[in-house]
């Protein structure tokens, strides 16, 4: 007996499910790490219109110093947009890992009852197995081991 189409399919289906969630957390914890990474950009750049500023003070160019108060307005507004989208990245990982979990859980319940369902067909079929070899050897009507009633009379 083997495990029904319709479950190994199922199992299939679950696994592909998983590896489709598994593909969608990957690429979204990669896009999670280029905005952490551009988040640093843009502190680094605000760090850089800082030294500008204090540079432009000294020398007291003023083009100089608008220009750096621009630039440090500028990273301060794509760091905010950056750490909006990070929060709102994190939450949807969350969400996303959560559901994964479920999804392996969901194929890890099926891959058990194909287990199960192979070791009963395997159980079966040593049984039958079994049954067949003391078939056939109750039908050799033991041959070998048996001594004829003429030759038992006469040896005593």
């Amino acid at each position: 007996m083997k495990v029904s189409k319709s479950l190994r399919r199922l199992l299939e289906l679950r696994e592909m499910e998983e590896e489709q969630s598994r593909l969608a957390l990957e690429a979204a914890l990669a896009d999670l790490n280029r905005l952490e990474h551009a988040l640093q950009s843009a502190h680094q750049r605000s760090n850089r219109s800082r030294q500008l500023i204090r540079a432009s003070a000294i020398t007291g160019e003023l083009p100089d110093r608008i220009a750096a108060l621009e630039e440090c307005r500028a990273a301060a507004r794509i760091g905010a947009a950056l750490e909006a989208a990070i929060l709102t990245g994190r939450r949807a990982i969350e969400e996303m890992r959560l559901a994964h979990q479920a999804l392996r859980v969901k194929r890890l319940q099926v891959e058990t009852l194909v287990r199960e369902a192979q070791a009963i067909a395997d159980t079966e079929d040593a049984r039958r197995n079994q049954q067949a070899l003391d078939d056939w050897y109750g039908s050799r009507g033991h041959a070998g081991s048996a001594v004829p009633r003429s030759a038992k009379s006469t040896k005593s």
